[in-house]
């Protein structure tokens, strides 16, 4: 046998890990294969990583991304720090302290409170319950009735709320999850979408839903999102745009729905999101651009045109955030005061959220979402059809819902009418304007507004006092304010109640202002800005976050 016939019977003999190279007929061991496999998987997570680094990089920049990566590392040693032998035991106990002196104000064990921590042997009767229902109805509040409180109590009137009361009681048993039970339900909800879907201008192909609130809307338009984006272009790692003012919803869409959540800066004079901010943070794996009308903090309607053409742009789905905004923002321009456009006139708005149990003066628990179209609110659905049970449909979050809340709620629409809706707009807006100007007008120095509010918030702050300390003295006056961090801030949202009340409101103001400056800053912290004092000096948020599970635990506590 020749060595050519020797060398083929002895390749032939190999077994069968090893294969022929098609090209040079030389055998590939299965060594060398495992070695390719390995080199090729380390070259994907290579390229997956300095992919994510050139997304950061052109996102944030290089000073951004430094200053991210620094703060991350602060706040990572910190933590380590505050866990610390010695350590954590004092700041334990320093919370401990915090949280028994917020026990004692929250939590009703005075004389004459009676606890109910199991079931009656004996049910009540009817005037046992009235009575019982009206010391719970008198214990101490804020004076929400007399508009000191900001935002909070969206009421629509006595009367209304008598009419509320019975659309409740001729609903009470009724479930929008069985519609062939109850009819009048499904009818009233499909109206009351077709009717804030008018507000702002939907189109013929519009569709909504009706929600339990502005967080479940926010949450079911991110969940939308993210199913299409998975549905149409295979997304598995998706993203989100949104202003470092959007509401707390969309970082809780993210954490629930496992969405990376870009926070956008403002620009320090308009405080409205920077568009050109957002454009560079786009990339294959976003699947949602967010703009408010107007957002919490500072009542700050976004560039929404801006953000609409930069989704039209990118083929991406825009939502505008109009929970607070509601049944205002529709009547700012019939009322003559100036609006930006916002809504579906815009073409690249895809989904809006509105509460009707805010400025719509329904009952709480209610708001609406609505689509451009049909095929977006489907990707909200959940749907199985291998259900013991039978098939399972639900159009958001809940099975069965309250069918006496939506009857509140298309009553108070029923009721009110636009020209209701443009009058209170007209009330609300104005006294809003009235509480700006004052500010800007008679507090010299000590306070000033932020930005350039539209709509019902008014933000304030200071550069010579600590506001804080204002909140917690306008707190000794009888007021609820809202406190606000990054910037330090206050705001009041005004409502009706309010309307009555803004003379008092400067007065009080004018007052808390002086107090705060007779104080000086030596003076004991009030609660306020002790917890913002805190959480503004450190760079971990662990003792906070403590501290608002500690505040969330009393809620439940008997």
């Amino acid at each position: 046998m020749t060595n050519m016939a020797r060398t083929k019977a002895l390749v032939n003999s190999r077994p069968f890990a090893q294969i022929r190279d098609p090209r040079n007929r030389r055998p590939i061991s299965a060594a060398l294969l495992v070695d390719l496999l390995r080199n090729l998987v380390f070259a994907y997570f290579i390229l997956r990583h300095l992919t994510k680094a050139y997304r950061q990089l052109r996102g944030r920049g290089l000073i951004g991304s430094s200053v991210s990566l620094y703060q991350y590392t602060r706040s990572t040693l910190y933590g380590w720090f505050l866990s610390a032998p010695g350590v954590k035991g004092k700041v334990t106990a320093q919370i401990d302290e915090a949280l028994g002196k917020l026990e004692t104000k929250m939590v009703a064990h005075g004389p004459g409170t009676t606890r109910y921590l199991a079931l009656p042997e004996r049910g009540m009767d009817k005037e046992e319950m009235l009575a019982e229902l009206t010391k719970l109805a008198e214990m101490p509040h804020s004076k929400w009735e007399e508009g000191m409180v900001s935002g909070a109590v969206y009421h629509g009137g006595d009367d209304l709320i008598e009419l509320q009361a019975k659309a409740y009681q001729m609903f009470s048993v009724s479930n929008p999850l069985h519609p062939d039970v109850f009819p009048g339900v499904r009818k009233m909800e499909a109206e009351v979408v077709a009717m804030v879907m008018s507000l702002f201008n939907g189109p013929a192909e519009g569709a909504g839903v009706t929600t339990s609130g502005g967080t479940e809307s926010i949450l079911m338009a991110v969940l939308s999102a993210r199913n299409k984006a998975n549905a149409e272009r295979g997304v598995t790692e998706p993203e989100m745009i949104v202003p470092k003012t959007v509401h707390a919803a969309f970082d809780k869409a993210a954490d629930y729905f496992g969405v990376k959540i870009h926070h956008v800066e403002v620009d320090k004079k308009t405080l409205k999101v920077d568009v050109r901010k957002v454009a560079r943070l786009i990339n294959s794996n976003t699947i949602l651009l967010v703009g408010s009308a107007p957002n919490f903090p500072h009542g700050i309607i976004d560039d929404i045109p801006a953000l609409s053409a930069l989704a039209v742009k990118h083929r991406l789905p825009l939502h505008v955030d109009c929970c607070l905004g509601s049944f205002i923002v529709p009547f700012l321009t019939t009322n003559g005061f100036p609006s930006p456009l916002f809504d579906f006139r815009l073409p690249g708005v895809t989904s809006i959220s509105c509460d009707t149990h805010k400025y719509g003066f329904a009952p709480k628990g209610n708001s609406v979402l609505l689509y451009r179209n049909r095929a977006l609110r489907a990707y909200q659905y959940y749907i199985t059809t291998t259900w013991p049970g039978g098939v399972y449909a639900s159009p958001s979050i809940a099975g069965s819902r309250p069918g006496a809340l939506i009857a509140g709620t298309w009553t108070s629409l029923m009721t009110i009418g636009r020209e209701g809706y443009r009058q209170s707009c007209h009330e609300i807006v104005s006294t809003a304007r009235f509480i700006k100007s004052a500010i800007e007008t008679s507090f010299g120095d000590d306070l000033y507004v932020l930005g350039d509010p539209l709509v019902s918030v008014i933000a304030f702050s200071s550069k010579t006092l600590n506001i804080y300390d204002v909140a917690d003295t306008m707190s000794e006056l009888g007021w609820h304010l809202n406190a606000l961090q990054d910037p330090p801030a206050v705001h009041i949202a005004c409502t009706k109640p309010t309307v009555a009340a803004k003379d008092k409101f400067i007065s009080d103001l004018k007052e808390a202002v002086l107090r705060v400056k007779l104080k000086g800053e030596g003076a004991a912290k009030g609660d306020t800005a002790a917890l913002y004092g805190v959480a503004g000096s450190l760079p971990n948020g662990s003792v906070v976050r403590r501290m608002a599970e500690g505040f969330i635990d009393l809620l439940y506590k008997a």
